[in-house]
């Protein structure tokens, strides 16, 4: 099928699943469309069993190869990958936005995000350092050693199709792992993008493979194989227990980056405008679906009016419309499931006494589109208290005291992320130490970066991603006992 889209490089335009360095296949196809037009954007070759079958082999022969690579070189490959995609940010930006809905300067700010794991991770791949430990008897010496963990798969979803990529094979392949990579079927055609310039930037055939199609039948190949020795998955936590469940039989090595219920809490003696500022950027980008996304804002008593008063204002100033529209601030939801996910959760708070501020239903435009809401009055027995909303839904909370907040925010099974407001420095780091996740943004409404861990606890899952913690997940340590030497005069 012939790419609608006005591309520099047609052949980022991809739609058959790749595999030992080739592009391959099926018998079977399926539809992916653009959230914002419904229009039909490609037919792509739909993988199953089958396909990932082949794409484990061949990335268990790769792999001898890859591991014996020197770090350094390893790390000019990811560096040039880095490097190609900036080069063609905006091919990038117009397939993502095309298939995923979000505005162009949006995904023009993940290309970049994408690329700096690739950056980073050919850096960080060089001080994969072993150590040696004093040894417990004379003659002797131990030895810890890293080495990789090998056949790597990974499951991506489709909120961020090039980030949520790079972040997990950027720390695999610096590592030296080979990888499987299944992308979300409502967004596939980035990582196929991704996978041409990979192998422009030298990566060998079979080190990064792409199957896409059959989840359920991908998902058992994967799970099912001796091959594989770990699994990464950016997703539910639904998804995340039955993947947990399913990697005992084999012991595969899991790490998993799952929902979220972030609380955003600004406190009485917070800068507004700032505070303003973080909770438009933690709530409103990519239309509210990010794994970490306020989902609850917390405003104390004596702060609330005003804030709310200036959060209107920027809630109502937002653009609506599709991606490649001049100043659209807001694209569409990916699908009518997360719409109808959407509706219910605003009915339901309105129903239970909230009040609508600002927006409360779908766009004028149709589809997916929904406009941007505001709710006050909003108490824990509703469904946005208890659930991820996914959506361009700010529902808020009233409090007095920070141990009421306090026990507001920690009151979930989920622990992704926190956000707070506040300049008294005493409070800054004894309420961050007590939040109930693994990340905090204290004064600031965006946390993510490579040169941090990204991930959580409780039942957002475990593993971090980015940083140079990021490694530790594809990598196994090796003890080694060196006997028989000389003990010295």
């Amino acid at each position: 099928m012939t790419s609608l889209l006005a591309l520099t490089r047609p052949d980022l335009f991809q739609t058959q699943n790749f595999i030992a360095g080739a592009w391959v296949d099926s018998t079977a196809h399926y539809p992916v469309v653009n959230p914002a037009t419904g229009a039909l954007l490609a037919q792509v070759a739909r993988a199953g069993a089958t396909e990932t079958q082949a794409a484990i082999a061949a990335a268990q022969q790769a792999l001898p190869g890859w591991r014996r690579t020197l770090a350094k070189e390893r790390g000019t490959v990811l560096r040039r990958w880095s490097a190609l995609m900036l080069a063609h940010c905006d091919d990038l930006a117009a397939l993502l936005t095309a298939e995923q809905g979000k505005p162009l300067a949006e995904a023009r700010g993940e290309v970049a995000y994408a690329a700096s794991f690739l950056e980073w991770f050919a850096e960080e791949g060089r001080r994969v350092y072993g150590e040696v430990v004093p040894p417990h008897k004379l003659g002797a010496r131990v030895v810890v050693t890293k080495e990789p963990v090998g056949v790597v798969a990974a499951i991506t979803p489709w909120n961020f199709p090039l980030a949520m990529v790079t972040r997990k094979v950027g720390a695999a392949l610096a590592a030296g792992c080979s990888m499987v990579l299944k992308p979300s079927e409502e967004t596939p055609l980035s990582a196929f993008a991704l996978a041409v310039l990979g192998q422009e930037a030298g990566v060998p055939a079979g080190v990064f493979n792409v199957v896409s199609g059959d989840a359920p039948a991908i998902g058992d190949a994967v799970m099912q194989s001796d091959v594989v020795r770990k699994v990464s998955f950016t997703g539910s936590t639904r998804v995340g227990k039955l993947l947990m469940r399913q990697a005992s039989d084999t012991l595969k090595r899991v790490s998993l980056e799952l929902g979220g219920n972030a609380p955003f809490i600004v406190f009485d003696d917070a800068d507004v405008d700032a505070a303003v500022v973080g909770a438009m950027a933690s709530k409103f980008r990519n239309a509210g679906q990010t794994c970490v996304c306020v989902n609850r804002f917390f405003i104390q008593d004596g702060i609330y009016d005003r804030f709310m008063e200036r959060f209107a204002v920027a809630v109502r100033a937002l653009k609506v419309g599709e991606g490649t529209a001049p100043g659209s601030d807001i694209g569409p939801l990916i699908n009518t499931t997360a719409l109808q996910k959407v509706e219910r959760h605003v009915q339901d708070a309105i129903a239970l006494g909230a009040n609508l501020i600002v927006g409360g239903e779908s766009h004028a435009l149709g589809g997916t589109f929904y406009q941007p809401t505001l709710l006050t009055n909003a108490n824990v027995q509703m469904q946005l208290a208890q659930e991820e909303t996914f959506g361009p839904v700010a529902a808020c909370f009233r409090f007095k005291t920070e141990d009421e907040v306090l026990a507001l925010a920690n009151d979930t099974p989920f622990g992704l992320s926190a956000y707070f407001y506040s300049r008294d420095l005493a409070r800054v780091w004894d309420f961050a130490e007590r939040l109930q996740v693994g990340m905090v943004g204290v004064n600031e409404g965006m946390i993510s970066t490579e040169v941090a861990p990204f991930g959580g606890v409780k039942e957002s899952g475990f593993g971090r991603e980015g940083s140079s913690h990021g490694l530790d997940d594809y990598l196994s340590l090796k003890y080694m006992l060196v006997g028989g030497l000389r003990t010295g005069g």
